[in-house]
């Protein structure tokens, strides 16, 4: 499951689905400002700094033929403005079987019970072609506007979930060479105790797909979770099958489902790779309880994916009260113990968040805000760039050199505070051809309307 530094050609771009517009080739030489901790660590004459600043940007021409890198040198040290760069950047954890359903199917208390509602009455309608218009509009959006990979759960328990992984798996065809597509069953977690469980898990292996489930509250307690989660890690281990949990998605019980999660794992060690979704809670421990947990995280090689936006929305709500406690992900403290972690949107537009809109900058941009994460460092970097490619086992890990393949996502800021400071126009390069431009970017219908 980890990347592979050698990767296969990159396939022919399709054309998009929804519009008409073909990539375009890009012709000659780039010229622009890239993360040094996103550059190839052997890439000689590059100094780490630009000028006498300390953004981490370092200027460089950038040449490629046939969908390749082909050439990397630095430029002399210049105030000339050119774009940031980065490469086309991986959602970890997202819904696609759900989004752009929050209009018929809103949450207006904002809390995890509505949400969960919601959900439910939702998927007792979902149909093939509902979760083909909306996953194929988030792909056309996510594509666009800089992503190349999704790891997406599927609602797979009740009438809804057959309908929503024969769209999804359909998709991920279709869109194989534009945005890789992971699909992770997500279930009850006592579900994978049944013989039902057990036939799904062997579909879903036979499909390449992952197992999840939700630990930790607001679901199940003790012995029943210890079982259900035996079962899980004991399927997957005998599939072959990576698991992502929902886990600790709660402003209560500090790390609870991540410390049965652990005790298991030192019990009977798996060669599977896990990732924990979520883990908020484990914000609520002290500092010390905290680092000794996280360094067991480290020693397991179990990757977290924090999800900041939904977390920030669902947890600490009290009724007409000004949330006090904002519960997330301790971002920081995993890192330092060496833990993997990634930074995720989560749902888009659906029960669970009113807002998003698969861009990935959306949430780079918000993460100095949300997580006090510094994109001019490779700590505030990392989590949407080359962890999430490593944790879902991308052929390319996001690093630019020599031979990777020529995907850029450019921004129209020449600093990391011109991007934090305003939403930037920008051009995304894939195989060496510029696609066309993101929706957001398109004029606006409304304003036609607005005018008669």
């Amino acid at each position: 499951m980890g990347p592979r530094r050698n990767p296969a050609p990159p396939p022919p771009l399709r054309p998009a689905v929804t519009r008409s517009e073909a990539p375009v080739p890009a012709v000659g030489p780039l010229r622009l400002r890239l993360p040094r901790c996103l550059l190839d660590p052997g890439l000689v004459g590059v100094p780490v700094q630009r000028g006498q600043g300390r953004d981490g940007l370092v200027a460089l021409d950038l040449e490629h033929r046939g969908g390749w890198i082909t050439a990397l040198r630095p430029l002399p040290a210049t105030d000339q403005p050119l774009p940031l760069g980065l490469p086309p950047l991986v959602e970890p954890h997202a819904h696609l079987d759900k989004c752009f359903t929050q209009g018929r199917w809103p949450n207006p208390s904002g809390t995890i019970p509505e949400a969960l509602a919601q959900n439910h009455r939702e998927g007792r309608e979902r149909s093939r072609d509902q979760v083909l218009a909306r996953a194929e509009r988030a792909l056309e959006q996510a594509w666009r506007q800089g992503l190349r990979a999704i790891r997406s759960h599927i609602d797979s328990g009740g009438p809804g979930a057959r309908p929503s992984w024969e769209a999804l798996l359909a998709l991920r065809e279709r869109w194989a060479g534009r945005v890789e597509l992971q699909l992770v069953a997500l279930v009850p977690l006592a579900h994978w105790t049944t013989p039902e469980g057990e036939a799904l898990a062997r579909w879903v292996a036979d499909r390449g797909g992952l197992l999840g489930g939700v630990l930790g509250p607001p679901d199940g307690s003790g012995r029943r979770d210890r079982e259900a989660l035996r079962a899980l890690l004991a399927l997957a281990e005998r599939l072959g099958v990576a698991v992502d949990l929902h886990i600790d998605e709660a402003d209560v019980a500090p790390a609870r489902g991540v410390r049965l999660l652990l005790a298991e794992l030192e019990r009977q060690p798996h060669a599977v790779p896990i990732t924990c979704s979520h883990a908020a809670s484990l914000g609520l421990l002290s500092e010390q309880r905290l680092a000794l947990l996280a360094e067991r995280l480290a020693a397991a090689a179990v990757s977290v994916v924090a999800l900041p936006l939904t977390n920030l929305w669902l947890l600490g709500r009290r009724p007409e009260s000004t949330p006090l406690l904002r519960v997330q992900t301790p971002l920081r403290s995993l890192q330092r113990a060496g833990v993997r972690v990634a930074v995720g949107a989560d749902n888009v537009q659906d029960p669970w968040y009113p807002g998003g809109d698969f861009d990935p900058l959306e949430v780079l941009r918000l993460a100095p805000l949300t997580s006090h994460l510094d994109p001019a460092l490779r700590e505030g970097l990392a989590p949407f760039t080359t962890e999430p490619a490593r944790m879902l086992g991308l052929a390319w890990d996001g690093v630019v050199r020599v031979g990777a393949p020529a995907d850029l996502l450019l921004l129209a800021a020449d600093s990391w505070g011109e991007l934090l400071a305003r939403s930037p126009q920008r051009r995304v390069l894939r195989a060496g051809h510029w696609l066309p431009p993101p929706p957001a970017q398109l004029p606006s219908p409304l304003f036609a309307a607005s005018m008669g």
